[in-house]
């Protein structure tokens, strides 16, 4: 089977059968993301080709498969009717997929429509993982996402009402300590607005050959610390009205939060105010990512 670039992957989709759709990424200038800077450039792949893989699998697997994540890193770009017919294939070779899933970006949500988000869910695409990051229009421009939030706002709630699952990832302390109160508040407002399956936590690590990381380093960016973080989560969990699952599934994280919205809230955020109450020498160290 084919694979080109940085194999990468949401933790969720540990399990899940991967097959390349796409390789790179169409934005690719996030400047706290390393994964597809250096190559190779972005481009969708030719339809035998993926079909050619997953008949592969279908011969190594057999009947086995019951996830299937479709790489790379914004794959709802490809044109509707090849994303549709690929889904189609899958489940016409592995009858006990429980689910079909790919990156996507607000952005190119946005250019598919509600019509043909549809269309995709109807073909058995079941569900679209979405770096949210931050709410807070500042932030978004800043780390050049290429969306602001209202555009995250629409996309989720196109999605939402698909069909398909949502899953939406945010990034604490991507404000750095002088806009965490703004991130809490705005991300947890578009948060809200959406309502996703799935609201998943990660912490910002500076990353190798990345502009944050330089901006670290020169001291333009300030980063929060371990309990700074911890405040920002709980500032944001306090005013989330989403009805999502709320998970802190990721490395990066300082500690593990896992819940209900809002039937857990309460509970969370006493974990929040326990992991306060630790030594700072308690929580993982600073660190450089290099992945």
């Amino acid at each position: 089977m084919y694979y080109e670039g940085p194999i990468y992957r949401p933790p969720s989709e540990a399990d899940s059968l991967l097959v390349q759709a796409t390789v790179g990424c169409p934005h690719n200038r996030c400047t706290f993301c390393m994964i597809y800077k250096n190559g190779p450039p972005f481009r969708i792949r030719k339809m035998a080709d993926i079909k050619a893989d997953l008949t592969e699998a279908r011969e190594i697997y057999g009947e086995a498969v019951r996830t299937l994540f479709f790489p790379a890193g914004n794959t709802i770009v490809m044109k509707t009717p090849d994303l549709c017919e690929i889904c189609r294939f899958s489940r016409s070779l592995f009858p006990h997929l429980s689910r079909i899933t790919v990156y996507g970006s607000s952005h190119y949500i946005c250019k598919k429509g509600p019509d043909d988000l549809k269309r995709l869910a109807e073909a058995g695409l079941s569900r679209i993982h979405v770096g949210l990051e931050s709410g807070d229009d500042t932030i978004l421009r800043r780390i050049r996402k290429g969306t602001d939030a209202r555009e995250q706002i629409t996309a989720g709630q196109w999605v939402m009402a698909s069909g398909m699952e949502l899953s939406m990832y945010v990034i604490l302390g991507i404000g750095g300590q002088a806009r965490t109160a703004a991130h809490a508040l705005k991300t947890a407002e578009v948060l809200s607005r959406v309502s996703p399956d799935f609201i998943r936590l990660r912490t910002f690590v500076p990353k190798i050959n990345t502009p944050m990381l330089a901006d670290v380093q020169a001291g333009r960016f300030r980063m929060l610390g371990p309990r700074d973080v911890l405040r920002e989560t709980a500032l944001l969990i306090r005013n989330l009205t989403a009805r999502s699952r709320l998970t802190s599934d990721h490395y990066t994280n300082y500690i593990s939060l896992d819940g209900r919205l809002p039937d857990d809230r309460d509970r969370l955020l006493r974990q929040i105010e326990a992991a306060l109450k630790r030594d700072v020498s308690a929580f993982r160290p600073f660190f450089i990512g290099d992945a």
